[in-house]
């Protein structure tokens, strides 16, 4: 087999970080990429694969449709986009133009998150003209219901991920019915929370849209799970602004492969092997100098936890921002999940990693350490 990092000199990777855009979503599963690598030596009808896809996203979502987009961020503006314009293709053609619209999207500001790049863009990208609610810690039914009584709302975005503010926001068990007693959709970006599709799904959100990539360890797409209208809607925009952000048949296919994977999937057992790698980490860095180790479980509520490793500069010599911006240096890099290196910790996500990627990635924090 082909040593890619040797033949274009790429540096190798250890993810101890997750299912990130910026290492390139997931290891595809081999029981997605058959199905992927079968798919791609034959044509299909496109619109025809993607009502297949809408069969299978709704079975394992329990949504009325599904789509396929080329990703989460392409599926938040398609989204939008077809909240705007409904089935009208003549408005699908205007856009990114929403005169006579309604064309004004609410989004709390503790939802105003960066993904890699600003949700606000993703909704303004369709056309549309975004409202931040609220401020960044605090946002109110009050203040919702005060944007919903104009008449100009074509929906409401929320964001389930770790980037938001963890408090003092209106939960989508309260903004969905509110959104809808003015009749304004809620799309949801769940990019992260395939793992939560259906629970998502049952809720209320009237689009809800993840990666394939992440979770579902598939070749990148979105997925939006839904409202038939809706998604037939989102689906229209390839006739419109959708057209350059189209899924091709190697993002349909494997998305579908990997829906139906994790339909059988045993979900219990999947849990107890994260488990299992993250105590192996635990048990290698135990007794290292200068490190406390701790097991944070996922901030939105997904299976599994991860390794909080957290240096102490006195004793150590080096913070958390340091310890990571060592571990990232060298081949292989090791790429630690360091949201909250500024506060004093770095965590190992051992989801993408092998016992050999643990064993390595543990040796470095053992040496990096240990000090020359």
């Amino acid at each position: 087999m082909t040593d890619l990092h040797q033949r274009y000199q790429l540096r190798r990777v250890i993810n101890a970080c997750g299912k990130m855009t910026s290492l390139c979503g997931a290891a595809v599963l081999p029981e997605i990429a058959e199905v992927v690598h079968e798919g791609i030596q034959h044509f299909f009808e496109l619109d025809d694969l993607q009502r297949a896809a809408g069969e299978v996203i709704a079975e394992a979502t329990g949504s009325e449709s599904g789509c396929v987009t080329a990703c989460t961020a392409a599926g938040i503006t398609l989204s939008v986009a077809a909240c705007m314009t409904g089935d009208d293709l003549a408005r699908v053609l205007l856009l990114p133009d929403t005169a006579g619209m309604k064309n004004r999207v609410l989004i709390q500001q503790g939802h105003c998150v960066n993904f890699g790049a600003p949700i606000t863009q993703a909704i303004r990208l369709a056309g549309a003209r975004v409202t931040e609610v609220g401020e960044t810690n605090r946002c109110t039914a009050i203040q919702l219901r005060h944007e919903l009584e104009k008449d100009d709302v074509a929906a409401v975005v929320a964001v389930e991920s770790h980037h938001t503010v963890r408090h003092g926001w209106v939960r989508l068990p309260e903004l969905v019915p509110l959104a809808h007693e003015y009749g304004v959709p809620v799309i949801l970006d769940g990019a992260a929370q395939d793992q939560r599709l259906a629970e998502l799904v049952e809720i209320g959100c009237d689009l809800v849209i993840a990666s394939a990539h992440k979770f579902l360890c598939s070749t990148t797409a979105g997925i939006v799970a839904g409202q038939k209208d809706l998604v037939d809607a989102v689906y229209l925009q390839n006739r419109g602004i959708g057209r350059g952000m189209k899924a091709g048949k190697e993002a349909i296919l494997g998305a579908m492969a990997a829906l139906e994977y994790r339909m059988q999937q045993e979900m219990g057992e999947w849990t107890a092997e994260q488990d299992r790698k993250v105590q192996l980490i635990l048990d290698q860095l135990s007794g290292v100098p200068g490190l406390a180790l701790s097991v944070d479980p996922d901030p939105n509520g997904c299976p599994f936890s991860r390794a909080r490793l957290t240096p102490d500069p006195q004793q150590s010599g080096l913070t958390a921002r340091q310890l990571s911006d060592a571990l990232g240096e060298g081949d292989p890099t090791v790429v630690a999940r360091a949201h909250h290196a500024d506060e004093g910790y770095i965590y190992l996500d051992a989801i993408e990693m092998t016992d050999a990627d643990i064993q390595l990635a543990c040796e470095k924090v053992r040496q990096i350490l240990a000090g020359p």
